[in-house]
C-alpha cells in the first residue's frame, strides 16, 4: 500500500514542487525512495504562516550500483530553494545512526506528513527500530539537542525568541515523556500529542497553548523574557535527564546488528522484486 498523508492546509502548488523534486532525485541518482516526509514545525504541529518546508526521505540505491570500486556518498543534499529544504539519508546510514543512538530516523518514520512511501517500508522499519533503539542513547540524544538549543538561543533570559522556545521546550517533553514511559523508546513526534502525554505543569500548558495558538497565525511572534514556567520546566528535565543518563557508548548488539544487515536486504530485494517478493524466497546473485 503507498503512503500519503498531506494535510489540507499546505499550500498545494509547493506541495506539487516537492512532488517533482522527489521524482527527479529517483531518476537522477537511480535510487528508490521508499518514504519521503515533512520534518521540522509542520510534521510536528507547531507551524507560523512563513514555516520552511523540510522534506526528508530515505533512499535505496540499486542491487548493481553496490557493485563498486570507489566510495558512494550517504547523503542526497539539495541546494535550498527559498522556503524548501531537502536532504536524504542512505538506508545503509539511516539504520547505522539508529543503532548508534540517533533519533532522527525515528522521527521521519513517525512524521504525520507523508509526501509519498510504502507501507511495508515505514512499518518494518518502525518495528525494528522500537526494539534496536537505546532508550539511553535516544535520551542522551535528546539531552544534548535540548541543552544546544538551550545555550544558543536562550543564553539571554532578558530576550528571547518566542518561536525558538518550541525547539529546547520539545527535547525536554521528550525527555518527560520517556521518563513516564519508562518500557518505550519512540516519544510521539506530533508536539501537541506529546505534551498532553507527557502531563506538564498546569502554567506551563496553558502558556504553550497560547503560544502555539498565537504562532499559527502570526509570522513574527517577536522576542520576550524568558518564562518563569518554560525556564523551570526546561531545566528541571535536563538535569533530571543528566543524572539518570550519563554519556556512554551506544554500542548495537551483534543480534541489532544482523537483523538491521537482514532487513537492509530485504528492503533491497522486495523494491527491485516487486511487491509480490516473498522475504526469503529468492536470492540474486550479486545481492548485498
Amino acid at each position: 500500500m503507498s503512503l500519503r498523508s498531506i494535510p489540507a492546509d499546505m499550500d498545494a502548488g509547493k506541495v506539487a514542487s516537492i512532488d517533482a523534486m522527489l521524482d527527479r532525485i529517483a531518476d537522477e541518482h537511480r535510487v528508490f525512495l521508499p518514504l519521503a516526509v515533512e520534518s521540522g514545525s509542520r510534521a510536528w504541529g507547531f507551524a507560523s504562516p512563513d514555516s520552511d518546508y523540510d522534506c526528508r526521505f530515505v533512499y535505496v540505491r540499486r542491487t548493481i550500483d553496490h557493485i563498486t570500486v570507489w566510495p558512494v556518498r550517504d547523503v542526497i543534499e539539495l541546494p535550498l530553494e527559498g522556503d524548501l529544504d531537502a536532504n536524504g539519508w542512505d538506508l545503509r546510514k539511516a539504520l547505522q545512526l539508529l543503532l548508534k543512538g540517533n533519533a532522527v530516523i525515528v522521527e521521519w518514520l513517525c512524521s504525520p506528513v507523508v509526501y509519498r512511501g510504502q507501507a511495508w517500508f515505514r512499518d518494518a522499519f518502525l518495528e525494528f527500530a522500537r526494539r534496536a533503539a537505546s532508550r539511553e542513547a535516544i535520551c542522551r540524544h535528546y539531552l544534548h539537542l535540548g541543552e544546544r538549543q538551550r545555550r544558543v538561543y536562550f543564553g539571554d533570559e532578558s530576550s528571547v525568541p518566542q518561536k525558538k522556545v518550541f525547539y529546547a521546550l520539545r527535547p525536554a517533553a521528550v525527555l518527560r515523556w520517556l521518563r513516564m514511559h519508562p518500557t518505550e523508546a519512540v516519544a510521539p513526534m506530533h508536539f501537541p500529542t506529546l505534551m498532553v502525554e507527557c502531563d506538564p505543569p498546569a502554567e506551563l500548558r496553558e502558556e504553550v497553548r497560547d503560544l502555539m495558538q498565537r504562532k499559527a497565525v502570526t509570522h513574527e511572534l517577536g522576542a520576550t523574557p524568558l518564562s518563569r514556567a518554560v525556564a523551570g520546566f526546561i531545566d528541571s528535565e535536563f538535569e533530571i535527564a543528566r543524572s539518570a543518563f550519563e554519556d556512554g557508548s551506544a554500542d548495537a548488539s551483534e543480534e541489532m546488528i544482523s537483523e538491521a544487515q537482514h532487513f537492509y536486504r530485504m528492503v533491497i530485494e522486495r523494491l527491485e522484486l516487486g511487491p509480490d517478493f516473498v522475504p526469503g524466497a529468492s536470492r540474486r546473485a550479486g545481492s548485498p
